[in-house]
This record gives structure tokens, C-alpha cells and sequence, in this order.
């Protein structure tokens, strides 16, 4: 059968009768042959395999071998053996050569087809030694990546104990002594993906012998250090394939034993540092940029600059080369930005590359993609803090300033920002900054906090409150030393959420302190709740603090219970009787107190009755409608009674002494058990009481209640809507009907509401939870709310306070609780002399909830920093107003201007300006998927809105600039606060040098992985929990590696 085969397949038949005869070859396979006859057909047919002279010889080799091979498997082992395999290895096979690629190829399928045979085991013992002889003689790319494939099959063959060790140093040898000098680009594509096949074998054996990988990268490091002079020889860049596979969590480790290290010397060191920069042109390795900028700070924390400025004047040029291609041009522009940031000292190194800017800029603004024009402002930005560092060259900047005209310029702050942080100074000997991609904040610079199980609903109050820049401020900038007040563990938290180095901090004691007492640990509870309380609980603290310090009683610890009682008293008086003056207001009282004027008149002897409460939010019911036909009334959880000191929730005033107009149930079922627990008492006015003679038929409620028309029929409301349904007028008839002193009998009165006070921040709570009566069961209301970015309230000031008791002038006490759902809109009969000042507002955060009912589900919020003082970009926005005029007629008969359109939105909105704040995940975001996200996620739903007043100032205005203390705009930390978080920064990096030792010396068996910290906007947030919802460190930062 073998002489028939090689007669044919050197005949000059044609081909298609070939094939026919080789398949009869091939199934002849099955029939019984003795010895001779299948040695000699597996002589001929590896021949044709090896040295045939057409691919159709080679592939009758393959075909034949195979069938002949696996019907007569005895005879092929005898053939197959340790003998011929490793003379195939030395010798080569008749002429061809042993290095050729094809006797691997030979060689790798013969161990496929004997691989149940027990010779196999011989013959993997023989390649274990002569795979380590191969690549010790430094073979070609093809070659290596041949034998990178027979060992990634075949891990038997890879060499075993120190031999492996020694593999893997001869392998990085071997690979830096690749070269391709080819400049096709299939032959470019070509080598790359030879290369690749080598790094990803030294992968595999790093993960299955951990121990391998430090010698490894001993050899790395060795032959690009080297300083030997050899014209022939220079380390291949290919070794730049390897870094992707070294575990970020190490950089600490090596990058401080290479820059401590006595034994190299600086110019190894430059050596390695300028051929690491080679690296970045290396089109497919990852991190290089990571590793470069890692080893420029390590450098700079122990004051080695004379490397730094050498290698950044030799090496900026072709970094900013770099540039021009796509594939290596953002981790070119990381070390171009570190190298010209850093390089602080002289403008030598920038004026090295600006004479190239100009045509890179007009390059890739000609082009008009959509990644160019991101690169040209990332770039952009870069260039105007050179040159404002460096000013005095007119000259040399004009065509620069010309060419980069068009795009957004950077603050002063910003730049100076940049600059300070960027200094080769300002790196820590602990080599902090090194870190500042694996140490969390993601790339928003923003920290996270850890989910403590079921602590959602407070992690996004606290950022919502964290994100509010004024109310950040001001806490920071408190004095506040020996106090262990909540206001205190509140300025801790956000001094550690600012400047730790954390991805996420656990706020334990923070939780624990501001609790509220009737909350379950670890199970799910209403943010709105938790909100009030805490911001009550600040307030009350501050007054008693405030009056403690008047008596002087912070210094005494031995106060006798006569000055305590004092202490009491006066705090009730405070507590009666609120402050108008900014100066005896508390810090809640500035940022969040606003005041309500409502007022009654009957419309029987038209005799008025009014009072003005405070509020720290506005509760905003929904328009009744189809979806709340079978809802009596308003959850109280989400609408609680009034605060102590007379900050109030406005959907819930004080008691009711009348008839008709409190629901007990509610009332009872709004009181909190927190009233025991309040360190002083509350006034009567502002108290939760029950009244028996109230009818308890609150579904009449419902029925006299008009609705009020969306212009064009809209089916979504939004805050405008809710916010006009809470100060629209009110009938008060039938059940609610008014009792008039003057008449002395119950009467129909119009109730309405007026704003007399803004906040500084406005914190609206949308009252989704309600009670169903039929279910007895809390039901969340879905309904999609469209969120404005700009708010206007109406605010009608009043002109002097002094006439006005924080009580009704009547002796009238008036308590509504289910106002929002009760109210009939009735147009006024009398019409008010002036029209309320609308206040702007800008939309700050936004906590959402995520499921069907306040016991369960998952919280996360949306926020952006906004100042005191915005720029006018912040007015571009074409607003949703809030036109409401105190006549009932203007408010009706007015036409709601259009929404802010996804256009207007991606046109004007600053990029990276909103941040999605998911326990400890925090990642940017954009307007367009805050208002998106209960139409793409339905239980998803904006709950509590935090609204900043535009143009507002403080009383910090001015600090930062003119002293030069303040680092964009944050007050310098207290001595103790940033001991506290220079310890803790220091304990983290303590951790992570452990982990890393721990992970190099220990088995790392887990393959690599990406995984980002994004919010994926395709995918609902999840969860909450210990580990869902981002809490308990169940995700990753973006570009960490988990090894």
C-alpha cells in the first residue's frame, strides 16, 4: 500500500483523482497489516509530511499518518519512540534542518496521536530537557512560538522544579532577543501574535509555580538595565508582552526594592527606565504606562532626580511621538502628562515638544473622530498647565493658543490643582501616590462606602450629603476638637471620604452613632427617615452644644445637676422659639432650614389665621390618579412628624385641636419612637397626638380632590407637577371643614401655603410609599417623575417677622396630615398684590430606590458638585421651571415649559460632571441616565432630591483664594483629622504590600482577569446587602487586576 501511495502522489494524474485514491488509502486503514508494512507506510507518509515538495504531499502525509496511526497504535508507538523524536530534536530529518518549524509541528501531533500510550511518559521526560536545550540556543520568533504551542498542549513537557526557573529566565532572554525587520504589516501582525503566544506560556507556568515568577522578573529587569556596550545587541521590545502579566498588586513591592536597592546603580536604572519607555510602543501590552509612572514616583519619593530629569530630556520626544498612533496613544499620554507635570523645575522639557504641538493638534482636528477630539481636550488641558506654569514665552505659545482655541480651558484652580499634586516633591516616601490606580477612587477620585449589610439607604444619604459642597465645607472647617458630638464622626467621615486612599471606607462608627434607635440592624430601612433623623439630631446637638458653651460647661466636668437642669431649659426656649438671626441659627438651619407661612381664611366672615413653621424638606405627594384609586393615605414613614426646635417636615405640620381635619391613625402610626429618645423635649405645638373625635374615613379624602391636567395630556409628571400640587390652595369642606373662632362653628376656608424662607439646599421626598387599607400592606408608587436640573421656587419673603408668631395669631393649632392627598384645587377669590421671587435652583443628587416596598430593595444615588457660586455655563440649561404665582388662576391657566431635551443635554452638559454613587462603586455617569433610569428600570425610582440655590454665597466665600490654604476649595484638615487619615493611609499600604508578598510567594492559581467598577447603564444596580450592590468589596476597581 505504500509504494501505491507514492506512486501516486508523485504522478501527474489529476488531482481530483488523487483525492479519490487517497481516501481509499485512508479507509484501507482499517484492515490488518503486519509490522513491516506500517513501518514503512509511517515512514513514507512522515517523508511526505516533512519534505514534501507541495502542500497537497503534506497534507496526504496528515491524512494517512492519522487513520494508520490510530488502527495500528502499537506499531506507531514502536515507530514514534525516545530515539527517533529526540534525533528529530538534534539531528534534524534527512535535509531538513532541525530547527525547522515543521519537526515541531511533527513532533506535536505524534504526541496527540500515542497520547493514552505508557511511552508517552518517556517522551515527555525527553523534551522536558531538550525543550530547555531549545531555548537556550535563543530560537526565532516562529520557532518559539511553535514550541510555546506543543508546551501549552502538552504541560508535561514544560521542565519541572529549579529547571523550571531556569526555563522561564532563558525564555525572557530568549524573547529579548526577538527582532522583526520586516515593515509589512502582515508580517508586523504576524510576529506580534508570536510573541504573544511566548508571553502567555510564561503566564501559565507563573500561575502554576508562583515561585518562577520573581527570578523571572529579576531577568527582565537585568537585561534591560544593562549597560554593557554591544552595538549587535539591544533588549527586544517585545518584553514589553510580559508586563501585562505581572500582577499590579506587586508594583509596590518590586518598584520599592528596585529604588532601594544598593546594588543598582543609576545608570542601570536610567538604562531600565528609558527602555521601559521604549515599551509603550508595543501595540497590545497592557499597563506598561502603569509601571513606567509607578517607577518615575518611586524614584522621585527617594529624591533621585537626576534620573528623572535625564530620562524625561531624552525620552519625552518620542513619548509625544507616541501620540500619532492609535493602539499605544492613551498610555503615551499618561507618561507624557506625568513626565511634563512632574517636571517642574525648568521649561526645558516642554519646550522640547512645542514646536510639534501645532501639527499634531490641526492632525487630529481634521480628522473629526469622535477619539480624536476626547484626545485633543485631554491634551488640551495638558498643555494650558505648562504653559501657565511656564509663562513668559509669547513666542513660542501664540500658535499653540491659536490652534487649541476652540477647546475648554481649564479653571486657575484646577491648573494649580494639577500642579501641586503633580510635583516630583510632593511624592510620599511611602510611595503613596504609586498606587493611585490600584488604591481605589476609580478614575473619579471619588471613594465609596462599604455596604455593612443592609446600610444602603445611609451610604446614599451620606454621599447625597458629602456631594453637597457647601455643607462639606462648612463641616470640615468646623473646630470641633475634644467634642465627640455626631457632628464631629460626621466631619470625620467626610475627611476620610475625601482624602483617603481607600476605594471605600467603612463607615462602622459613623452607622452606629446616627442609627436611629427603633431601626433594625441589618435589615432594610427608609432613607427619607434616616435623613430627617440625622439632620434633626445635628441640629438639636449644635443648640446644646451652643448652650453649654454659653455656661461654660465644656471645661467642668463635674457639673451639678442644678446646671444641667439650666442646660435643659434653655435649650427648650431655643427649642420654642427658633432663631431668625444667620448668626444664632445652627449649621442645618443654614444649609437646609426654610420657613412655610400657611395660612387659613374662612370663607364665611373672611377672618385669616396664619403661622410660619420651619422645614428642613418638602414632602411631595403624588397627583391622585388610576394608580392610587385604593390608597387612603400617605405612609407615614416617608412623612414623619414635625422635628424637634422647630425644623419640620412640610408635609406634616403640627397637631391638630380641630375636628375633622387629622386622621388618628395616621397621626399614631407618624409619631416615632424616637420622641423618648430626644435630649430635649419638644414643644407642644409641635407633638403627634391622636384626637378620638376625628372620623377615621379617610377615603373621603380622595373624593372631593380634583386633579389637576398636564398640559397636552402627559402621562409622566414631574417635580414641577408635584411641587405645584403641594402649594396649590385648598378648599377645606365637607369632613375638613375649618373651625372659625369668629363664626364659632365649622366653615368652609381656603388653606393655602407659601414659601417665606428658601434653603440653601432644598431636599425634596417624593411620598412613593403608601398605605394600602383594603392589603393593610405599604405599596410603592412607580409612577416615572422627570427630574429638572433647574428649579425655580417661589418664595414669597415677608417684610418683617416680628408680626408674625411661630404660633397661629388665632390660637388656632392646625395639624394636616394627609394635605397633599386632601387639597381641592379652587381657583382663590382674591388675588395676592405681588407675585412670589422665583429662587433658582440647581439639581445637586438624586437617591434612588431601587423595588417594590421600603423594607426591601437597594439604594444608590446620582450626584455632581456644585459651589455657592456656579458659572453661567449652569443657566445654559433651557430649565424646567417652577412658574407659580400665589393667585390659583395664574397657576392653572399657565402653560408648563418643555423639558430639558437629550439634545440640550448632550450639547451642554459637562462631561464626567454626575457620579454614580452605588455603595462602594463610584463611577461617572451622565444626566440623560438619572432621568432615564425608571423608564430602562422600572422599580428604579428617583426617591430624595437634593436641589442647590444658585448664586448663593457663604460665609467661606473668599478663603480660598485669598489665603491659599484651602485645595479646591476644601478647608485645610484639622491636626488631628489628618493624622487620623495619614495613620490610616499608612495602615492601607501596609496592607497591600502584605497581600502582594502574600500573593507572590503563595500559589496563585486564579486565572487574570479584568473586571471594570463601571456601572453598566444595560444592567439594573442589584441588590443590597453585605456583598451585593457593590457593598463588602464584592467588586473591583477599575484597572485592578485580580490575580
Amino acid at each position: 500500500m505504500d509504494k501505491i501511495l507514492e506512486g501516486l502522489v508523485s504522478s501527474s494524474h489529476p488531482l481530483p483523482l488523487k483525492r479519490v485514491i487517497v481516501r481509499k488509502v485512508v479507509e484501507s486503514a482499517e484492515h490488518w497489516l503486519d509490522e513491516a508494512q506500517c513501518e514503512a507506510m509511517f515512514d513514507l507518509t512522515t517523508r511526505l509530511i516533512l519534505e514534501g515538495q507541495d502542500p497537497f504531499q503534506r497534507q496526504v502525509g496528515h491524512q494517512v499518518l492519522e487513520a494508520y496511526a490510530r488502527y495500528h497504535r502499537p506499531e506507531f508507538e514502536s515507530f514514534f519512540n525516545k530515539t527517533f523524536v529526540l534525533g528529530l530534536l538534534q539531528q534534524g530529518y534527512h535535509s531538513l534542518d532541525r530547527k525547522d518549524v515543521a519537526i515541531l509541528d511533527y513532533i506535536h501531533n505524534g504526541l496527540k496521536l500515542i497520547m493514552s500510550c505508557p511511552s508517552v511518559l518517556d517522551l515527555f521526560s525527553l523534551l522536558q530537557v531538550e525543550v530547555l536545550r531549545m531555548v537556550c540556543e535563543r530560537p526565532e520568533p516562529q520557532l518559539c512560538a511553535r514550541l510555546s504551542d506543543l508546551l501549552t498542549d502538552f504541560v508535561q513537557c514544560i521542565p519541572k522544579g529549579k529547571l523550571s526557573i531556569t526555563f522561564c529566565q532563558q525564555l525572557v532572554r530568549t524573547i529579548g532577543h526577538f527582532q522583526c525587520v520586516s515593515t509589512q504589516e502582515k508580517k508586523l501582525r504576524e510576529y506580534v501574535s508570536q510573541v504573544t503566544k511566548v508571553s502567555n506560556l510564561l503566564q501559565n507556568i507563573w500561575k502554576a509555580e508562583p515561585s518562577t515568577l520573581l527570578p523571572s522578573l529579576q531577568e527582565v529587569f537585568a537585561s534591560i538595565s544593562s549597560t554593557e556596550i554591544d552595538a549587535s545587541f539591544e533588549p527586544s521590545v517585545a518584553l514589553a508582552s510580559l508586563v501585562q502579566h505581572i500582577p499590579l498588586q506587586m508594583i509596590t513591592v518590586l518598584i520599592r526594592s528596585l529604588t532601594t536597592d544598593p546594588n543598582v546603580k543609576d545608570a542601570s536604572m536610567t538604562q531600565a527606565l528609558c527602555r521601559m519607555i521604549d515599551w509603550l510602543s508595543w501595540p497590545l501590552a497592557q499597563h506598561v504606562d502603569t509601571w513606567v509612572i509607578a517607577l518615575l514616583k518611586g524614584l522621585a519619593a527617594v529624591q533621585k532626580f537626576t534620573i528623572l530629569i535625564d530620562v524625561t530630556l531624552l525620552k519625552i520626544e518620542l513619548v509625544f511621538n507616541r501620540l500619532w498612533f492609535p493602539l499605544v496613544r492613551p498610555g503615551a499620554l499618561t507618561v507624557l502628562s506625568h513626565m511634563l507635570l512632574s517636571f517642574q523645575h525648568s521649561p526645558e522639557a516642554f519646550h522640547l515638544i512645542v514646536p510639534h504641538v501645532v501639527n499634531l493638534v490641526h492632525s487630529f482636528k481634521s480628522d473629526g473622530l469622535p477619539s480624536s477630539t476626547t484626545f485633543l481636550v485631554q491634551l488640551t488641558e495638558l498643555i494650558h498647565c505648562m504653559m501657565y506654569h511656564y509663562s513668559g514665552f509669547p513666542d513660542l505659545y501664540e500658535p499653540i493658543l491659536e490652534a487649541i482655541k476652540d477647546f475648554p480651558k481649564p479653571s486657575e484652580e484646577k491648573i494649580k490643582l494639577i500642579l501641586s499634586q503633580s510635583a516630583w516633591t510632593s511624592q510620599s516616601n511611602s510611595l503613596a501616590s504609586c498606587l493611585s490606580r490600584l488604591s481605589g477612587k476609580s478614575e473619579t477620585g471619588k471613594t465609596g462606602l462599604i455596604n455593612l449589610g443592609n446600610t444602603c439607604y445611609m451610604n446614599s444619604v451620606i454621599q447625597a450629603l458629602f456631594m453637597a459642597t457647601d455643607f462639606r465645607r462648612q463641616v470640615l472647617s468646623l473646630n470641633l476638637n475634644g467634642c465627640n458630638s455626631l457632628m464631629k464622626k460626621l466631619q470625620h467621615l467626610f475627611a476620610f471620604l475625601a482624602h483617603t486612599q481607600r476605594e471605600a471606607y467603612a463607615p462602622r462608627i459613623f452607622f452606629e452613632a446616627s442609627r436611629p434607635p427603633w431601626f433594625t440592624p441589618r435589615s432594610q430601612q427608609d432613607c427619607s427617615e434616616y435623613l430627617r433623623f440625622l439632620l434633626d439630631r445635628l441640629h438639636e446637638e449644635e443648640k446644646i452644644l451652643k448652650v453649654q458653651s454659653s455656661h461654660k460647661l465644656s471645661e467642668s466636668l463635674g457639673c451639678s445637676e442644678t446646671s444641667l437642669q439650666e442646660v435643659a431649659n434653655k435649650a427648650a426656649v431655643l427649642t420654642e422659639t427658633p432663631c431668625t438671626s444667620d448668626g444664632e441659627k445652627t449649621l442645618i438651619e443654614k444649609m437646609f432650614g426654610g420657613k412655610l407661612r400657611t395660612h387659613i381664611c374662612c370663607l364665611n366672615c373672611r377672618s385669616t389665621s396664619q403661622k410660619v413653621e420651619a422645614f428642613t424638606d418638602l414632602s411631595l405627594a403624588f397627583c391622585p390618579s388610576s394608580s392610587m384609586e385604593n390608597l387612603s393615605f400617605q405612609d407615614p414613614a416617608s412623612s414623619p412628624s414635625t422635628q424637634d426646635g422647630g425644623l419640620m417636615q412640610a408635609s406634616v405640620p403640627g397637631p391638630s385641636k380641630e375636628p375633622g381635619v387629622c386622621n388618628p391613625s395616621t397621626a399614631a402610626f407618624a409619631c416615632y419612637s424616637a420622641v423618648n429618645e430626644r435630649m430635649v423635649d419638644s414643644p407642644d405645638e409641635f407633638r403627634c397626638t391622636e384626637d378620638t373625635s376625628v372620623p377615621n374615613d379617610s377615603s373621603k379624602m380622595l373624593v372631593n380632590k380634583d386633579v389637576p391636567q398636564k398640559p397636552g395630556g402627559e402621562t409622566t409628571s414631574s417635580v414641577t407637577d408635584l411641587l405645584n400640587y403641594f402649594l396649590a390652595p385648598e378648599i377645606l369642606t365637607g369632613d375638613n371643614q375649618y373651625y372659625c373662632e369668629n363664626c364659632a362653628s365649622l366653615q368652609n376656608a381656603e388653606k393655602t401655603m407659601q414659601i417665606t424662607e428658601e434653603p440653601e439646599y432644598l431636599i425634596l421626598t417624593l411620598l412613593r410609599f403608601s398605605y394600602d387599607q383594603k392589603y393593610h400592606v405599604r405599596r410603592k408608587i412607580l409612577d416615572n417623575v422627570s427630574l429638572p436640573l433647574v428649579l425655580e421656587l417661589p418664595v414669597k419673603r415677608t417684610t418683617s417677622f416680628s408680626s408674625l408668631s411661630e404660633s397661629w395669631s388665632l390660637d388656632v393649632d392646625f395639624t394636616d396630615i394627609s394635605e397633599n392627598l386632601a387639597k381641592k384645587l379652587k381657583p382663590s377669590g382674591t388675588e395676592e398684590a405681588c407675585s412670589p421671587k422665583l429662587v433658582p435652583y440647581l439639581l445637586s443628587s438624586v437617591v434612588v430606590h431601587s423595588g417594590v416596598s421600603s423594607e426591601s430593595g437597594h439604594y444608590y444615588s446620582y450626584a455632581r458638585n456644585i459651589t455657592g457660586t456656579e458659572s453661567s455655563y449652569q443657566m445654559c440649561h433651557q430649565p424646567e421651571t417652577l412658574a407659580l404665582a400665589s393667585s390659583q388662576s395664574h397657576l392653572l391657566g399657565r402653560d408648563s415649559p418643555s423639558a430639558v431635551t437629550e439634545q440640550d443635554l448632550e450639547n451642554k452638559e459637562m462631561s464626567k460632571e454626575w457620579f454614580l454613587f452605588n455603595d462602594s462603586r463610584v463611577t461617572f455617569t451622565s444626566f440623560q441616565s438619572v432621568q432615564k433610569i425608571t423608564s430602562r428600570f422600572p422599580k428604579d425610582t428617583a426617591y430624595v432630591l437634593l436641589y442647590k440655590k444658585q448664586n448663593s454665597t457663604n460665609g467661606l466665600s473668599g478663603n480660598n483664594s485669598t489665603t491659599g490654604l484651602w485645595v479646591n476649595g476644601d478647608p485645610p484638615l484639622q491636626k488631628e483629622l489628618m493624622d487620623a487619615i495619614t495613620k490610616d493611609n499608612k495602615l492601607y499600604l501596609q496592607e497591600q504590600e502584605l497581600n502582594a508578598r502574600a500573593r507572590a510567594l503563595q500559589a496563585a492559581s486564579a486565572s487574570c482577569s479584568f473586571r471594570p467598577n463601571g456601572f453598566d447603564d444595560n444592567d439594573p444596580p442589584g441588590s443590597c446587602g453585605p456583598t451585593g450592590g457593590g457593598g463588602g468589596g464584592g467588586f473591583n476597581t477599575v484597572g485592578r487586576l485580580v490575580f
